[in-house]
């Protein structure tokens, strides 16, 4: 049986969710590790955009959305539960349109400050403050994001706080997230997360 492919990066975050939510639903796929400065022509044929994670399916359909992937994966199989009911819908969907969008624009300048040298890093850091400040708050009373449970919210936006953290871990460690902190390192330490953050084993 011909299995759907995954076009992937191991640390894009936007592959990094598609993955945990295919892993939870249990769903199999076979991975390509795409290598950025030589994209396969093969995904490129089927989605000129050239960004992962791209997913083709058996039928030959293409998914070229990290979240398309995952809600994908999800309505396939969701043994744990991520897929919003109504009373968190609206919520998650904020959420991850909060993340997507305003979230990503600060934390590319803080990543990458060297590219947008028109302010120092810390303030582009600075601009992250509410949001953070915000998520915090929630985990705090819900312990994941919008409910007691890990759901979609938490699997999509994770990646990013991660790679938010990692710009400057000695920071984030001492700032006043305390609750943001533990959930982030709660999810490092899941065997889910690792198991999709395994470097991939070269072809023999």
């Amino acid at each position: 049986m011909t299995l759907p492919l995954l076009y992937t990066f191991r640390r894009c975050p936007y592959a990094i969710r598609a993955r945990l939510a295919i892993a939870a639903s249990g769903v199999a796929v076979r991975e390509h590790e795409v290598v950025l400065r030589d994209k396969p022509a093969a995904m490129l044929a089927i989605s000129p955009k050239g960004t992962v994670p791209v997913l083709q399916l058996p039928d030959g359909t293409v998914l070229e959305q990290s979240l398309v992937i995952m809600r994908w994966a999800l309505a396939s199989a969701d043994p744990l539960d991520w897929l919003p009911g109504p009373a968190i819908m609206d919520d998650t969907e904020a959420l991850i349109a909060r993340n997507d969008s305003e979230f990503k624009h600060w934390l590319d300048r803080y990543k990458y400050p060297e590219r947008h040298p028109e302010r120092p890093q810390a303030a582009y850091r600075d601009e992250t403050g509410i949001i953070l400040a915000d998520l915090d708050a929630r985990i705090a009373r819900h312990g994941q994001l919008v409910a007691d449970r890990a759901t979609l919210a938490d699997a999509a936006i994770v990646p990013f706080v991660r790679q938010f953290a990692a710009v400057d871990a000695e920071w984030f460690a001492q700032s006043s997230y305390p609750a943001l902190q533990s959930w982030l390192a709660g999810w490092l330490a899941s065997p889910l997360l690792q198991a999709v953050m395994a470097k991939p084993v070269p072809a023999a």
